[in-house]
């Protein structure tokens, strides 16, 4: 079993709050003060995750400042009152930084006995190249 460090345990719970105000605020057709506190909850639970240096690292690396623009940018947008946009803008820059991580997730999932075998039907397995080779 993985140990986490209490800060690292208040991160999983800062962005879980995150990812949930997201969505809520999305299903609640886009409503601009929920998206922003998820915004912030879930920036704020990464940096508490693997910590403010490696968070910074992270994102401003060479070749991820035009996904980190993105993403920052939208976040910064949601802020100011224009939330469809900044979502927009932060989905692209989500995927531009995480895209690595999309190969690693997918072959997770497929070790998972019942959804594994789901992954592996025909029509959805031809995705795979979208998921492998995209941007």
């Amino acid at each position: 079993m993985i140990s986490l460090t209490d800060s690292q345990k208040i991160g999983m719970g800062l962005t879980g709050f995150g990812v949930f105000f997201l969505f809520f605020g999305m299903i609640l057709f886009f409503d601009k003060a929920l998206l922003a506190i998820g915004n912030i909850l879930f920036v704020a639970g990464l940096a508490f995750v693997i910590g403010l240096e490696r968070t910074f690292r992270f994102f401003f690396q060479k070749h991820k400042i035009k996904a980190t623009s993105f993403f920052l940018g939208g976040v910064f947008v949601v802020l100011i009152g224009w939330p469809i946009v900044g979502v927009v803008l932060e989905i692209y820059g989500f995927f531009l930084l995480f895209r690595g991580f999309f190969p690693v997730v997918v072959g997770f999932i497929r070790r998972i006995p019942v959804l594994g075998s789901i992954l592996n039907l025909p029509f959805i397995s031809s995705f795979r190249v979208f998921i492998d080779y995209s941007f």
